[in-house]
């Protein structure tokens, strides 16, 4: 599925739309470069889950926990190197909580999605215009 959005709220509305239909358990995998609109997704996503929390982007951190029911965990891959590290950080515990798992920067740890992993790719088509895809959603 192929989307256009017009401004950083219709980027917003789409992650909205997507986060309406999931559940726990989970994982979307985020790919596009910087400015393409993974955070604002995620702000939609958790938006659709019926979260108010101000949603960041956990570029230092490497993950953001926001806990509902149910939680969402918003990961940043950007800083990591390799996806041993993801699982340093405890990726398989996140996985095991029920969750849902929303990661930017996932080009960083391609082996480490299971396989029915929501991926979305987000290019910036110009400063307002972004095409969204969303793969392996069978909701």
């Amino acid at each position: 599925m192929k989307i256009i959005t017009n401004n950083e709220q219709e980027t917003i509305r789409q992650g909205y739309i997507l986060g309406k239909k999931l559940s726990a358990g989970d994982v979307i995998a985020l790919y596009g470069g910087l400015g393409a609109g993974k955070t604002a997704f995620t702000r939609g996503i958790a938006q659709g889950l019926g979260l108010s929390a101000d949603i960041s982007s956990p570029t230092f951190t490497i993950v953001n926990e926001y806990l509902s029911d149910p939680s969402l965990f918003h990961f940043d891959m950007y800083r990591l190197s390799h996806e041993d590290e993801l699982y340093d950080i405890g990726w398989d515990d996140y996985l095991e909580r029920g969750g849902i798992c929303v990661v930017e920067w996932s080009e960083n740890v391609p082996g480490a999605f299971p396989p029915e992993t929501i991926t979305v790719t987000l290019t910036r088509v110009d400063d307002n215009i972004r095409q969204i895809e969303i793969a392996n959603l069978n909701k």
